[in-house]
């Protein structure tokens, strides 16, 4: 974007300030860092880093983490900061912690409050608080905002259906004085809302600037007519939307396949002896094929197949680079190489190489650090003054030191020098590389390649960053998952269609379109939710350049059982003009290969056949959104299933479709464990509990 730029008014396109909100803002962050109480140099915890903490505050407050679920406390902590929520605001929301008592997790506020103030205490900041801390900068010193808005007197944000609160309430504020702003997006590519974004946002835009003016972007280059005119059709039916109507001047191309399969074994073989097929037809690379899927589960079907036939692909999505274990120790020591008091990065290799502090050390570290309000690192630092920690003084002193010494080459030292130094000589590189065996030579060599690729930072000459170290992990520490190259580029893409969101692919496949999967059947509680699904269905489908392709199966394993599945009534939203059906003459048919009523598909669910009528006025379901009010956001997820595994006879249970009910009886074992409940208002009900979206009410 930037090189794009630069070509149309030239070197001057350098000064732009240009990245992700993220980045952005921790730029802005680091320069006036000290007016919030932060050091400049400030750590970004990641997701890994945040759940880390948090994890270990439960153990603190000996708290159960099956009830307490530190993926279910960072999501919900997430989502409040997201919303402007901070731990003081949450504590005093009596909605929300009368919620959290009604769900058994009263301590959540506690939790919050606690891991705020450790992030503050380590000089850290997460994801989140680079938007919520941007907010709050803004908030309380008017005098740097102010210098923001002069600064930025045009505004430009991409993407903005994909904006959240927080970030619109950031915008909304730079641009407060000079009113130069532009947004761009799609309001039909809205599929964010489990990560806080609202569609609001780029809808109400213009009652936010009456003045606006709209330019409609409606040509697409990408696909053919036929995909082009079909997305059109499916998303059509959402009433939450700004008009527009897409068209192209592509040729119209082949009809949509839709592909219908017994099991979903044979989805995949199916999908896998069509890319070869097509392949072998058209001269086509590997890289040219995507499969697309609503859930990361669905790919152990397709990878099978895939292998069968020795078509190579890469799962998008799967471990990033960055969070394998060697990389997080190496950049464990080089994050507090920059800051002493990164707590997360100091517990994760105090001993690692081992250096004889052991666990009931950390234990007695920890608990001085929480009576005197001290960081770990001040506690170490003055290990001496404490008979406590007075069997391991010595070696804490020298580890101590150790940072302190490589902390002193951050001003003469570029990061790559230093990170090498630091790899060597706290033994890291020669304790993976005694390990001979696959997998001791894997972390080696992807040491090395960390070393590699900061080697490449300090080299870049078109990045006008500092090539510092305290610069390098900032850089890497909004590192993406799609940003990744492990080098072989010829292979079929695998990925859930929200990591697609911005890709095309001439040959795309989109798998598992069953009622109850695609849409989701966690997104048949209110009309809002199956809009987004249906959004979803439609970035799926305009993926494509070439050829698209839909699969189902009428049967499908979850948890050792078959169980029978219906056809997604997103393929009954497309006009039969566009499609081509396998094995079936026509759409009527599609269902289990016998002629159907009149309604084409009849299926059981929360809505009823009539898209006018039931779905868009069906009444949200028991335990659905809400806990915020309704002038709010209603950001945060309010139904967290939990593990059932001490599920009772004669427990209340709340589930997120059939709300109340009592356990009447529990049945086998493991995966096939079952429960018979009797619902409220839906009567008796079997469910497999490992599917079965449940919370434990007493």
């Amino acid at each position: 974007m930037r090189e794009r730029i630069e070509k149309l008014v030239g070197p001057e396109a350098r000064n732009l300030w240009m990245g992700t909100f993220h980045s952005i803002f921790a730029r802005i962050l680091r320069a006036e860092a000290d007016k919030l109480g932060y050091p400049s140099n400030f750590t970004i915890y990641d997701t890994t880093d945040s759940r880390s903490l948090i994890k270990i505050i439960l153990k603190e407050m000996g708290l159960d983490d099956k009830v307490y679920k530190p993926s279910m406390i960072h999501s919900r902590i997430s989502a409040a900061k997201n919303n402007l929520i901070t731990h003081n605001k949450y504590e005093a929301n009596s909605e929300l912690t009368s919620y959290d008592e009604s769900t058994g997790r009263p301590k959540i506020s506690y939790i919050y409050r606690e891991y705020a103030e450790r992030c503050y205490r380590a000089g850290a900041m997460d994801f989140d608080d680079l938007l919520l801390k941007t907010h709050e900068l803004f908030s309380k010193h008017v005098d740097v905002l102010n210098k923001y808005q002069q600064l930025y007197k045009y505004v430009m944000v991409d993407e903005y259906q994909d904006t959240n609160h927080c970030q619109y309430m950031i915008v909304k504020k730079l641009a407060a004085v000079y009113e130069n702003i532009c947004v761009v997006g799609d309001d039909a590519q809205s599929i964010y809302s489990f990560r806080g974004a609202t569609i609001r946002n780029i809808l109400s835009f213009e009652k936010d600037y009456p003045d606006l003016n709209v330019f409609k972007l409606e040509q697409n280059y990408r696909s053919t007519k036929n995909i082009v005119e079909a997305a059109g059709h499916v998303i059509k039916n959402n009433k939450d939307q700004l008009q527009k109507t897409v068209w192209t001047s592509n040729e119209s191309g082949e009809l949509i396949r839709v592909m219908r399969a017994i099991t979903d074994n044979e989805e995949g073989r199916l999908i896998a002896q069509a890319i070869f097929e097509e392949k072998m037809k058209s001269q086509a690379y590997n890289y040219e094929f995507a499969i697309l899927y609503r859930t990361n589960a669905q790919s152990r079907s397709l990878e099978e197949a895939l292998r069968k036939i020795n078509i190579p692909y890469r799962i998008y999505g799967g471990l990033s680079f960055y969070q394998r274990k060697e990389i997080k120790d190496v950049l464990a020591y080089l994050k507090l190489t920059v800051n002493h008091k990164d707590e997360e990065a100091l517990r994760r290799i105090i001993n690692y190489p081992a250096r004889g502090i052991g666990k009931t050390t950390l234990e007695r570290m920890t608990v001085l650090a929480s009576e005197n309000k001290m960081s770990y690192w001040d506690v170490i630092s003055k290990a001496k003054e404490f008979p406590e920690l007075s069997s391991a003084a010595n070696k804490l002193t020298d580890f101590v030191t150790m940072i302190k010494s490589f902390a002193t080459m951050l001003e003469n030292q570029d990061a790559y020098e230093l990170a090498s130094f630091i790899a060597k000589s706290t033994q890291l590189l020669k304790t993976l590389n005694e390990d001979k065996t696959v997998e001791g030579i894997s972390k080696y060599e992807n040491v090395v390649e960390l070393l590699n690729g900061i080697k490449e930072f300090v080299e870049d000459d078109t990045s006008e960053l500092d090539k510092t170290l305290g610069v390098y992990l900032q850089d890497i520490a909004l590192v993406t998952d799609a940003d990744q190259d492990d080098g072989d580029k010829d292979k079929v893409s695998l990925m859930t269609i929200h990591s697609a969101k911005g890709l095309e692919f001439p040959y795309v496949f989109v798998s598992g379109m069953e009622e109850n999967l695609f849409p989701s059947q966690m997104a048949l509680g209110s009309r809002n939710e199956l809009e987004e699904e249906r959004r979803l269905f439609y970035v799926a489908l305009t993926r494509a350049e070439k050829k698209l392709n839909l699969s189902f199966a009428t049967s499908r394993f979850r948890f050792g059982q078959l169980l029978p599945c219906e056809p997604s009534r997103f393929i009954e939203e497309i006009d039969e003009k566009f499609l081509k059906f396998d094995r079936n003459p026509n759409k009527k048919n599609i269902s289990y290969g016998q002629e159907a009523p009149s309604n084409r598909f009849q299926r059981t669910g929360t809505y009823g056949r009539n898209i006018s009528t039931s779905r868009h006025n069906a009444k949200p379901i028991a335990g659905g959104r809400g806990i915020i009010p309704k002038s709010k956001p209603a950001a945060i997820p309010d139904f967290v299933p939990e593990d059932t595994t001490g599920l009772q006879e004669s427990m209340i249970i709340e589930h997120q479709r059939f709300g109340k009910g009592t356990v009447v009886k529990i049945e086998g074992n493991e995966d096939g464990r079952k429960a018979t409940i009797e619902f409220d208002e839906y009567g008796k009900k079997q469910l497999v509990l490992k599917f079965a979206k449940l919370r434990i009410l007493s």
